[in-house]
């Protein structure tokens, strides 16, 4: 595992949160309360800060990042993932704001300035574009993504439920390795 400080910046971790021994996370970034972070993952707030809630899942081969102030875009934009938010693998998110009670699926990728309100399902290999904001309660498909339909009462629940189960396997993993990694 590697943990590291980045330019005076330590990450840090709210409690019961589980780090996999292949993960990196970097710098400015604050991980809430039972927060799962899978294999081979990259969290990188290096440049700009990286907010993620409590019950969230980062899943296996996803990468984290923010887009720095600059000439271009003086404010630069940090990343924040809210609580109840299930990242699917290999999912790429980059200095965009995702709301609570969020599906990002596998291998999709949001973009800077994007927003993703709370109630969202982000189909797999769904590509959010720049500055887009999904609108709440509905599953989003395809390259640019686009609203397919409102969310059914079975998938508004599928939220806490897939949530709930991340933190119970994480805890299962923690009770195997003996403690959280800190």
């Amino acid at each position: 595992m590697s943990v590291r400080p980045f330019q005076g910046h330590h990450p840090k971790s709210g409690q019961r949160v589980m780090i996999d021994p292949t993960a990196v996370v970097i710098g400015d970034v604050e991980l809430g309360d039972d927060v799962s972070v899978w294999p081979m993952t990259v969290i990188r707030g290096d440049m700009h800060r990286i907010r993620i809630g409590s019950r969230t899942s980062v899943q296996d081969g996803s990468v984290l990042h923010i887009t720095h102030a600059g000439p271009y875009n003086p404010e630069g934009y940090p990343l924040h993932i809210g609580d109840d938010v299930t990242i699917g693998h290999k999912a790429l998110l980059h200095g965009c704001t995702v709301g609570n009670r969020v599906l990002v699926g596998m291998g999709a990728t949001i973009m800077d300035g994007a927003v993703v309100e709370d109630n969202v399902i982000i189909a797999a290999g769904c590509l959010v574009p720049p500055g887009k904001v999904l609108k709440s309660g509905y599953l989003y498909v395809g390259s640019p993504a686009r609203q397919a339909r409102p969310l059914t009462e079975k998938e508004m629940n599928y939220f806490t439920y897939t949530a709930a189960n991340y933190v119970k396997l994480k805890d299962q993993h923690l009770s195997e390795w003996g403690r959280p990694i800190d």
